[in-house]
C-alpha cells in the first residue's frame, strides 16, 4: 500500500451552509485538491494544501493524476458541485482505476456525498419530487444526441418528473429548445416547469411556467430545469407569494 488515499468529495449546490460534515472532514485531511477550477477555488484550505486546477471536459486525465497523487502517499480530495456520484467525478475515478494500472484496485477510495442540484432545487420549490422523476443530461459530450432525445421521450411517456442538468452552454445553445420541442409531443402541455438557478447562492432566480410556454433563453448553465408530470401541482399563495410547487404521490391510473 501507498499510505495515501483518495476521496471524492461533493460540495453541494454552492451555499457553505449546504456543505456536510462528513464532507468538511475529508476536505480538512486532504494534503491536495483536484478538480475543476470553480470547485478548487470554493474550497477553503491553508496554504500548505497543494490545489490542482485543469479544464471542464479533462475529467479522465483530472482522475488519473489524483490517482498517480494518491499513489505516491498523498491525501487528495477530487472536489465535485452537488454530489460526486451525479454526473461528477466519482464515476470518472473509477472509470481510470478500471482501465488503469493494477495497483490504483490497491488504494484508499471512498465517495462522501452531498446535496445533489436537483435535490436543492426541489426543496426551494416545494415538493416536486414526491412522486417518480429522472434525472437527465442534456449534454451530448459523452452520448449521442439521439439518446437523450429517446430518453426524453420515454420519461415523458412514463409520466415522469424530470430533471434536467446540463441544460444550456455557449458550445450547445440549441439544445434546450429541442428538448423542449420534442418533450411537447409527448406531454399535455400545462405540466409546470421550473427554472431553478444558482439555487442557495446570493444570485439565485426561480421562474416558473408550463412545458408550453417554457422559453430556453430562460436557463444557463447555473440552472436545474425541473418539469413535471400530470401529478405535479402549483399551490397558490396569497398576496403576490410564489407558489409552491408538489407531486401528488398517489398515481390513479397509468397514462
Amino acid at each position: 500500500m501507498s499510505g495515501g488515499s483518495l476521496v471524492v468529495v461533493g460540495l453541494g449546490p454552492g451555499n457553505p451552509q449546504q456543505l456536510t460534515p462528513q464532507a468538511y472532514e475529508a476536505l480538512a485531511a486532504a494534503t491536495d485538491l483536484v478538480g475543476y477550477a470553480p470547485y478548487v477555488r470554493r474550497v477553503q484550505a491553508g496554504p500548505e494544501v497543494v490545489r490542482h486546477i485543469s479544464d471542464n471536459r479533462e475529467e479522465i486525465s483530472r482522475a488519473r493524476h489524483a490517482l498517480e497523487l494518491a499513489m505516491s502517499g498523498r491525501h487528495v480530495a477530487v472536489v465535485s458541485g452537488g454530489d460526486a456520484g451525479v454526473f461528477g467525478m466519482a464515476s470518472a475515478v473509477f472509470e481510470a482505476v478500471e482501465t488503469g494500472l493494477p495497483e490504483w484496485r490497491t488504494l484508499d477510495i471512498r465517495v462522501v456525498p452531498g446535496v445533489s442540484a436537483v435535490l436543492a432545487a426541489a426543496a426551494r420549490l416545494g415538493a416536486p419530487l414526491g412522486g417518480d422523476f429522472c434525472v437527465i443530461s442534456l449534454s451530448d459530450n459523452l452520448k449521442p444526441w439521439s439518446v437523450v432525445l429517446e430518453r426524453l421521450r420515454l420519461a415523458a411517456q412514463a409520466g415522469f418528473v424530470i430533471a434536467l442538468y446540463n441544460p444550456r452552454s455557449h458550445a450547445r445553445p440549441w439544445q434546450l429548445g429541442a428538448a423542449f420541442e420534442h418533450l411537447r409531443q409527448s406531454m399535455r402541455g400545462d405540466e409546470p416547469v421550473a427554472f431553478a438557478r444558482a439555487v442557495g447562492r446570493a444570485d439565485e432566480t426561480i421562474r416558473l411556467s408550463t412545458i408550453a410556454q417554457a422559453d430556453a433563453e430562460w436557463a444557463d448553465m447555473s440552472t436545474l430545469v425541473l418539469i413535471g408530470c400530470p401529478a405535479t401541482r402549483l399551490v397558490e399563495r396569497p398576496m403576490g407569494q410564489e407558489p409552491w410547487l408538489y407531486t401528488a404521490r398517489k398515481v390513479e391510473e397509468a397514462r
